[in-house]
């Protein structure tokens, strides 16, 4: 491939090299530093003039940092001369637009004493005028917005990357974004992989992956359940679904602490599931993560390479990583032709994971 450069942001270097390998190319040669003051140093050691760039940064690890970093990247690929400018984000950072759990103006109402009639009273001082406790709504910063003007701006051309938590996210930029989709390659694990699939249930953990779950579902031509979780008391779910003696997938395209699917998998499991897993892209595993999985009814968790994984799978035995390295190295290939990507989101393609 020529007019070609692949470079590595300091998230995911592995992954880079990996699309790289088959690409067949090496990988561009940067070099990715801080000051003494903690501000980020990027250095290109390459001529990058009327080149396509194809910038790989994942939104992990030190999400801040990394955004910075992919920002600068942009810039200096621009004052070098390239002829487009891609950002490869495998997992884009700031994706997860979270909603008010409370949309309510008002603070939730205490039973009131009955009332006592006061007489009136001249007050000369204002201070000691009684305080008047005030309602007001809790506000949540939407930095969608935000983060795509900013990479926008930098002098970004094109965005690829993998199952957005909210695939309106992509109406925040005014430059194409490819938001490419796992099921392909998750529907394809789970065929080679899980013996009864056809007998299994597709399980959402919640309403906002029913679409998800539905898809997959139809996909393998299986059955489909839901967990409803009450957003107020968030102690309270119910399963929409019949799981006895089935094995139950498990669908997120998030998993960061953990909570939701082994909360989830103990409700399966009392409900008689008789084997539970649980597919997830994008497994940022914090804190305390790890530990409720070993310690879950998962039986065994299936995430991607969008994050690295490599510490998580020393700690936790119950994780197998899907690699979706050829899926990017061929979306990177088919954008730099001009050929078109609409038949990657279909079933057909023989992806390798």
């Amino acid at each position: 491939m020529n007019n070609i450069v692949v470079l590595s942001g300091s998230a995911h270097p592995k992954l880079t090299q990996q699309i790289c390998d088959k690409l067949g190319i090496p990988v561009g040669k940067v070099t990715l530093s801080k000051f003494s003051n903690q501000e980020t140093n990027v250095e290109i050691h390459q001529s990058i003039r009327e080149n396509d760039v194809y910038i790989v940064q994942s939104g992990c690890g030190q999400v801040n940092d990394n955004l910075i970093e992919l920002i600068i990247m942009i810039g200096a690929c621009r004052t070098s001369s390239a002829r487009r400018v891609v950002c490869v984000c495998p997992f884009f950072p700031y994706s997860r637009n979270r909603e008010p759990e409370d949309l309510t103006f008002d603070e939730p109402k205490k039973e009131e004493a009955p009332k006592k009639t006061k007489k009136n009273k001249t007050v000369l001082d204002l201070g000691q005028l009684p305080l008047q406790q005030s309602t007001y709504k809790h506000w949540t910063a939407k930095s969608g917005t935000l983060i795509a003007n900013m990479i926008t701006a930098a002098g970004a051309d094109q965005i690829i990357t993998l199952d957005l938590h909210d695939p309106q996210f992509q109406g925040f930029f005014d430059i194409p974004v490819d938001n490419l989709t796992s099921q392909p390659l998750i529907a394809k694990y789970i065929r080679d992989n899980i013996p009864d699939y056809k007998d299994a249930i597709i399980v959402s953990p919640d309403a906002g992956g029913a679409k998800r779950a539905t898809a997959l579902s139809e996909a393998l031509n299986t059955n489909f359940g839901l967990i409803h979780k009450d957003r107020i008391n968030k102690n309270n779910i119910q399963l929409v679904g019949d799981v006895k003696d089935k094995t139950v997938i498990l669908l997120d395209d998030i998993i960061d602490t953990a909570t939701t699917i082994t909360k989830a998998a103990k409700l399966l499991h009392e409900h008689g599931a008789k084997k539970i897993y649980v597919v997830a892209p994008h497994a940022i595993l914090s804190g305390n993560a790890l530990n409720l999985i070993n310690e879950s009814f998962v039986d065994e968790l299936i995430v991607g390479n969008t994050i690295p994984q490599e510490e998580h799978v020393e700690k936790c035995p119950k994780i197998k990583v899907l690699d979706f390295a050829s899926m990017f190295a061929e979306v990177i290939r088919r954008v730099h032709n001009g050929e078109s990507v609409s038949f990657l989101y279909g079933d057909s393609h023989n992806w390798e994971y």
